[in-house]
């Protein structure tokens, strides 16, 4: 059963800055060259760009039978032993200066909100990460989901 799941798009704006991106740097490319190449390298260009923004927007995370899964990467929520939702200035500071090298993170450049999980040390290779930084759009309602799986999973709700 699966209590929570995002979909981690890359927002509208991207996209609309990729066209000028693509426009300019096609211009800068193809100047001089004959005929078909202007069309050869701007669709190129375009077709690069768009699979990098459709690669970026693949991401997911889910929260359910027990687990956190975001992207590839699995935690078994029992080993969770706090969850917080960040806002954007303490998501910086994890993400920056005050990182450590050990975590887990995952998350887009665009997401500027995270949840914090930190974890028990323990056998399993999730487990081996002192804390999971993972980004969202909604990091209340992922913080909400992960309590409502870890307290479903007999575990005592974390502060």
């Amino acid at each position: 059963m699966r209590d929570y799941r995002e979909r981690l798009y890359v927002p509208l704006a991207w996209w609309l800055l990729a066209v000028p991106i693509v426009l300019i740097l096609g211009g800068t490319l193809y100047a001089g060259l004959p005929w078909p190449w202007p069309v050869v390298i701007i669709g190129g260009l375009a077709v690069g760009c768009a699979a990098l923004l459709i690669a970026f927007g693949r991401g997911t995370v889910e929260v359910g039978d027990g687990m956190l899964r975001a992207g590839t990467a699995v935690l078994p929520l029992a080993a969770v032993s706090e969850v917080v939702a960040l806002d954007e200035r303490q998501t910086a500071r994890l993400r920056g200066p005050r990182a450590d090298p050990a975590a887990r993170f995952y998350s887009r450049p665009y997401l500027k909100e995270s949840v914090y999980l930190a974890v028990d040390t323990g056998p399993s290779e999730a487990a081996r990460a002192p804390y999971w930084l993972v980004g969202s759009r909604h990091p209340a309602q992922l913080a909400a989901a992960l309590e409502r799986c870890r307290i479903r999973g007999g575990h005592e709700p974390v502060a």
